[in-house]
């Protein structure tokens, strides 16, 4: 019985060897990240404040979902390819939580951000383009897809073009789960505009 357990033991190994690294758990992704608590810190990484703070009403969905944030995205991450002022393009097919391509921020009273939920998102052309065809996964959960309809007045994929998106909220509970794109307790009301830090501007496009 000993020898049975020893080889099917080896024979994961040997599986999870050939699969690749497994992918971390939400609390190594926190410590990961805890660092970003701090904006300027993400800000000073790379990480690029969008325009707009996101609301499930600003994307046709109803204002009880609550919010999204403010997106501070990597553009080299994301593998932007689209100038500013459009729609947000690219063809990274980035999907590592310890290095997040995008950091979710809520506006506070007093005009500071508040880290709320990490983010990766990954473009559904450049991710078919690598031969795939179902979406990417996180732990089985297949990440949520969004793309823009051209007949209504929203824009259900908030300036991007057709990606797959994975949102973890990991700094402020979430009573629709934790991967849930929106949060009812996230809210911009506080949002004053575009965040300009370290003399950069934030991609218009977002």
């Amino acid at each position: 019985m000993k020898n049975i357990l020893l080889a099917v033991i080896a024979l994961g190994q040997t599986a999870a060897g050939q699969a690749g690294t497994a992918e971390p758990g939400l609390d190594a992704i926190r410590a990961a990240t805890e660092r970003f608590r701090n904006v300027e810190v993400a800000l000073a990484e790379g990480y690029v404040a969008a325009a707009d703070c996101e609301t499930a009403t600003h994307m046709g969905r109803p204002a009880t979902l609550g919010a999204m944030g403010v997106h501070f995205f990597r553009p080299d991450l994301l593998g932007i390819t689209s100038p500013p002022g459009s729609r947000v393009d690219g063809t990274g097919t980035h999907r590592d939580f310890l290095r997040p391509s995008i950091l979710i921020y809520e506006p506070q009273p007093d005009g500071s951000m508040e880290l709320v939920a990490v983010e990766n998102l990954v473009f559904e052309a450049a991710w078919h383009a690598t031969g795939r065809e179902a979406p990417p996964t996180f732990h089985v959960r297949p990440y949520d897809h969004m793309v823009d309809d051209p007949a209504t007045s929203v824009d259900e994929a908030h300036h991007f073009a057709p990606h797959f998106d994975q949102h973890l909220w990991l700094y402020r509970p979430n009573p629709a789960g934790t991967y849930t794109p929106f949060n009812p307790r996230v809210s911009c009301t506080h949002h004053r505009g575009a965040v300009i830090a370290h003399g950069r501007s934030p991609h218009s496009g977002h």
